[in-house]
């Protein structure tokens, strides 16, 4: 047999142990949020028919969307074609049909439009789902950026209710405090602002420009911003007016106050600050844990997807894009037939949640193991009289493990060390004959003599 050097794909991961417990330590605490705000739990298959997912993410999108070849003979299936239409030709756009029925899903929320239509005489409405999983995009891989990672989104469909937005906010605070970070922003946006900014200069049509201009503002400056604007065709008037505009300060409600002002104008404007104030004062009536929660006028993710509140959320105890993002969009469902379906929705970026919690240290002494007590023994006669006690053990919950008779003592505490395993214990002939066991704490040195009853009492004191 051939030699063969192993490797991953570029853009795809192995987890080791530790980090599958860090890993599934931030999605526990997630999902332990979303269930506690009435949010359920749904699942998507890894691949969806192909057409179900092109068309829903631009051309370039659509480029980076990993295609599965069709099983058996998918060349002779062109041949055949060709037979039949002369006019058929062997190039991508006309093969990709015949040799690819089906597809590895690009993201969540497609999969979940689909899933909305597919069942909705199942769903009761406003449907509140969360899913946890893996995503895959033929992108070029770089740091922070993977071919293969996990989304952990929520979604709630079928409710134009304010509500929802407020409890999002609530939820970043809630499960961000509970992962340990003590200093983020969320971010709040309305694209009818946005929107109500390209009316008061009559550019409506420009409003990509015009966002993606000043989307960029902490990144490139106030000079930067209007070098590009000029650029993309704005004139001085124009940016007069827009500069008080981007460059508020003060509270938020005084921002709010400011916003009226300059987009009084605009009755689109005016409505999304009218929708921005009320998502404040929900949120004033439940005072957030941790979380600054900041009106960002120059936020503007997603503008094309998006029709209502946006959200951002960044750490600001280490140099990290953004955490988490969302917002509202209108006829999620209307790609698939089912018209007039509103939604908001939110994501947590669990990657970067992950490298923060690591570099502030933030992960708990108790996700480096998952075993708590290590039975070591010297021989047969000991593991006789270890399992029943091993057993017992787990059936009060305690993560346990026997080493299997035979190795040395030091390389049974090796072992135990290298999986950070807190505790251990040493049966040999004095234990088997007296019954009294002898558990050491491998951390401090300490140990204790007990009888098998006391074992878990020492082990949670």
């Amino acid at each position: 047999m051939a030699f063969i050097k192993p490797s991953v794909p570029k853009g795809t991961r192995d987890f080791s142990p530790t980090e599958m417990m860090r890993r599934n330590f931030i999605f526990d605490t997630i999902k332990s949020v979303f269930r506690k705000y009435g949010y359920q739990q749904i699942e998507t298959p890894t691949m969806e028919n192909l057409s179900t997912l092109t068309g829903k993410y631009g051309d370039e999108g659509d480029k980076l969307i990993f295609k599965i070849l069709n099983s058996g003979d998918f060349f002779s299936d062109a041949e055949s074609k060709k037979l039949k239409d002369e006019s058929f030709e062997y190039n991508s756009k006309s093969l990709l049909p015949v040799i690819s029925e089906k597809a590895l899903r690009y993201d969540l929320t497609v999969p979940f439009a689909r899933y909305v239509v597919q069942h909705q005489n199942d769903i009761t409405f406003p449907f509140k789902r969360f899913q946890v999983q893996p995503v895959w995009r033929a992108d070029r891989p770089q740091k922070g950026r993977y071919r293969e990672f996990y989304q952990c989104d929520a979604d709630v469909v079928g409710s134009d209710s304010l509500l929802n937005e407020a409890e999002f906010i609530l939820i970043y605070d809630e499960a961000l405090s509970r992962l340990g970070l003590k200093d983020f922003t969320i971010k709040i946006n309305n694209r009818k602002i946005l929107s109500g900014i390209a009316e008061i200069i009559d550019k409506v049509d420009n409003i990509i420009d015009l966002t993606v201009a000043i989307d960029k503002l902490d990144k490139i400056g106030l000079d930067g911003v209007i070098k590009e604007l000029i650029e993309r065709g704005f004139t001085e008037a124009d940016i007069e007016k827009i500069k008080p505009v981007i460059l508020l300060e003060g509270s938020n409600t005084e921002k709010l106050a400011s916003l009226r002002s300059a987009l009084s104008t605009s009755t689109t404007g005016l409505k999304g600050c009218g929708e921005i104030e009320t998502v404040l004062n929900y949120i004033a009536s439940c005072p957030l844990q941790t979380a600054k929660l900041e009106l960002d006028i120059t936020l503007a993710r997603g503008l094309n997807y998006y029709t209502g509140a946006i959200f951002e959320v960044k750490t600001n105890e280490v140099a990290m894009g953004s955490i988490g993002g969302g917002g509202r969009y209108d006829d999620l469902t209307g790609m698939f037939g089912l018209k007039g379906l509103t939604g908001v929705g939110i994501s947590f970026g669990a990657d970067r949640i992950y490298d923060v919690m690591e570099e502030l240290n933030l992960f708990p002494a108790a996700s480096n193991q998952s075993t708590q007590l290590l039975i070591c023994c010297f021989d047969k006669k000991g593991e006789q009289f270890a399992l029943p006690i091993l057993q017992q053990l787990r059936k009060q919950n305690i993560n346990a493990e026997l080493y299997p008779a035979g190795a040395k003592l030091k390389k049974q505490l090796e072992y135990a060390n290298n999986k950070h395993i807190p505790f251990t214990i040493i049966i040999g002939s004095d234990e088997i004959e007296s019954g009294l066991l002898t558990i050491k704490n491998m951390e401090t040195g300490t140990q204790d003599k007990c009888i098998p009853e006391q074992i878990i009492g020492i082990i949670n004191r």
